[in-house]
């Protein structure tokens, strides 16, 4: 599957753990940045992972904030991309299920890395049930 990813400083220690997870699963995997932890613009980095979900050169993607907010609120500006700001299992299944959302955006302030993981792992597992949920997402 190829995913994108990027987020901020805030965020950076969490991409760095998820592009290895994704990386060793054997996804095709573009990071976007950042690449240190130093502070930066959340929308630098988010801009691209919109884009390259919104374009189809990217199946999924990851973005990953100190609050989740930002990077959510960037990614939604693309037409075909439906991001959502999660911070627990059930909130990613649903996402996934219910919404067909193609991006995952993570709040790293507020989730541990753990659940972070874990919520990649059901994001990237999960698959949209359709069904009468598809034209709640066609009205999107």
């Amino acid at each position: 599957m190829k995913i994108t990813i990027g987020g901020d400083h805030a965020g950076y220690e969490y991409k760095e753990v998820v592009l290895a997870i994704l990386k060793k699963a054997g996804h095709q995997v573009t990071d976007f940045g950042p690449f240190d932890a130093n502070s930066v613009d959340y929308p630098d980095f988010a801009h691209p992972v919109g884009k390259s979900v919104d374009t189809g050169e990217a199946d999924l993607g990851i973005v990953i904030c100190g609050s989740g907010n930002g990077v959510c609120m960037v990614v939604n500006k693309y037409k075909n991309v439906r991001g959502a700001l999660c911070w627990n299992k059930e909130l990613t299944s649903l996402a996934r299920t219910h919404n067909n959302a193609n991006v995952l955006c993570i709040p790293a302030r507020f989730v541990s890395l753990t659940m972070a993981k874990a919520m990649v792992k059901i994001f990237l597992n999960t698959n949209f049930e359709g069904g009468r949920h598809q034209k709640r997402v066609e009205k999107i």
